[in-house]
């Protein structure tokens, strides 16, 4: 099985290649109508600054701790007894949050794809009325983009049964597409350039209420969607079970994330100064809409078909770690059974299906929106769920910290990481803070938790059947009974 491990520059493909999606394609008009140029500037070096951290944790905690593979998950049953009922239901509840937010976020990068599709096909944003299901009308372009999104979503699923590393090698030659494109998107666009675009540099926003936000509520407001930009950059420790060799993990994590800094960074400011703010707010499709500026007709559909490419390595990507998640979970006894079976080429079939179903549920709950609407709703509600076993990582980092574990005669890098560690961890905090300030996003999230712990039974029974007789003792005698 040697031979079907991920190398080096597979795994960093998988982590650019998640980070760098739906993201680029779609953020820059996300973030112009939450932030002026100086609100949208500073949110992505406070998020730049604050994945960074959390990166360090996942590098760090993959050299340490190599023996703990799946994801960051695993590290919330390792924060307790990963053997007791409090380090099962802890994994399991990140396990499901974590999963839920990937099926969340296979739909925000194929509705994108759908997006710039739109550039080929117009009528895929047709409004004239189609039919109607209850209350909603249904209209020609929503129920073609639903076609075309749910075709992609299934033609994915085919192409990961055929193995796990042919999907890899796929998303890899998509990726590198993907840089070499961006890298001429940036070149191109240095020349359409215009300091009048983002000027004022600085003034307020008002949102759907009227509410009126200065620098730091506008920094709030971008907060998610900065985030956003950066999930993903755990893709390697997700992998990491499969990896040729641990050290690739943290090397290709911090690769992978300096490659997608760089994109993002210059790539969004090229965008909000080759068109005026409020074009790039109405936009569907802004870096084709940007090129179009440039080079009129025939650069919008360069870009569109470059996004094509990329979307779909993407989606690649997104659906093998979407399935992965509760496949590992599963294996270390900390998710529902039923995600386990594996096919003949070792794809984790069943994780897949149940996966894409829920993600086709997903697909279903937007067909009545626009695709920019659809796509801001959806990175909003799946963000604030990648945030959770981030945070248990870092707290992970801080238990070994404080009882020294693996630090033997290292007291400076004992310091260092719980220094870390503690940023991470407040950055986090203050990412849930400012994303769930709304009673409904709030209520959303608690709904998500709620649903999972319907199935945690069978995630308890499937342990207790399989624990060892030492595990077993851990429980109370009422416990034992059950």
């Amino acid at each position: 099985m040697a031979n079907n491990k991920l190398g080096f520059w597979v795994l960093t493909a998988l982590v650019v290649g998640n980070m760098v999606g739906s993201g680029i394609f779609m953020l820059p008009r996300s973030l112009t109508e939450a932030a002026s140029p100086a609100g949208v500037i500073s949110a992505w070096l406070l998020t730049g600054a604050g994945v960074l951290l959390t990166v360090f944790v996942f590098g760090n905690l993959a050299t340490r701790k190599p023996e703990i593979t799946g994801g960051p998950q695993m590290y919330a049953r390792e924060l307790f007894n990963p053997d007791s009922e409090k380090g099962i239901l802890t994994g399991y509840l990140v396990s499901w949050g974590y999963w839920i937010a990937n099926g969340a976020g296979n739909v925000a990068i194929i509705t994108t794809f759908a997006s710039y599709l739109s550039t080929f096909f117009p009528i895929m944003t047709s409004k004239a009325p189609l039919f109607n299901i209850s209350s909603v009308t249904m209209t020609t372009g929503n129920f073609i983009t639903f076609v075309v999104c749910s075709t992609l979503l299934w033609g994915v699923h085919f192409l990961i049964l055929q193995g796990i590393e042919g999907a890899g090698k796929i998303n890899f030659v998509a990726t590198a597409a993907k840089v070499l494109g961006f890298l001429f998107f940036i070149i191109v666009s240095l020349a359409a350039f215009q300091a009048s675009n983002i000027v004022p540099f600085y003034e307020t926003r008002t949102d759907e209420t009227g509410a009126v936000f200065g620098l730091m509520g506008q920094l709030n407001h971008a907060a998610i969607a900065t985030l956003w930009a950066f999930v993903g950059v755990e893709s390697s420790v997700v992998f990491s079970s499969r990896a040729k060799r641990q050290k690739d993990v943290k090397r290709s994590t911090i690769t992978g994330l300096l490659i997608a800094l760089f994109i993002y960074v210059g790539i969004t400011i090229l965008v909000m100064g080759a068109m005026p703010q409020n074009k790039l707010i109405a936009s569907e499709k802004p870096l084709a809409d940007a090129l179009s500026y440039v080079l009129g007709s025939s650069g919008s559909y360069m870009m569109a078909g470059l996004a094509l490419i990329c979307l779909t390595g993407t989606s690649i990507g997104w659906i093998l770690l979407s399935a992965e998640v509760p496949y590992q979970s599963a294996k270390k006894g900390i998710f529902l059974p039923q995600f386990l079976k594996e096919n003949k080429k070792g794809a984790p079939v069943s994780s897949l299906i149940i996966t894409n179903v829920l993600s086709q549920l997903f697909i279903f709950s937007t067909i009545s929106q626009s695709m920019a609407k659809a796509f801001d709703f959806v990175i909003f509600i799946a963000t604030l769920s990648y945030l959770i076993p981030y945070i248990f990582a870092s707290a992970y980092q801080l238990k070994l910290v404080v009882t020294g574990e693996t630090y033997a005669g290292q007291r400076k890098s004992r310091t260092v990481d719980g220094i870390i560690a503690l940023l991470a961890t407040a950055y986090s905090l203050w990412v849930i803070k400012a994303g769930t300030a709304e009673l409904k996003t709030f209520m959303y999230g608690m709904a998500m938790i709620a649903a999972g712990i319907i199935f945690y039974p069978l995630v308890r029974r499937a342990w207790k059947t399989s624990a060892p007789q030492a595990t077993k003792e851990t429980l109370t005698p009422a416990e034992a009974q059950n």
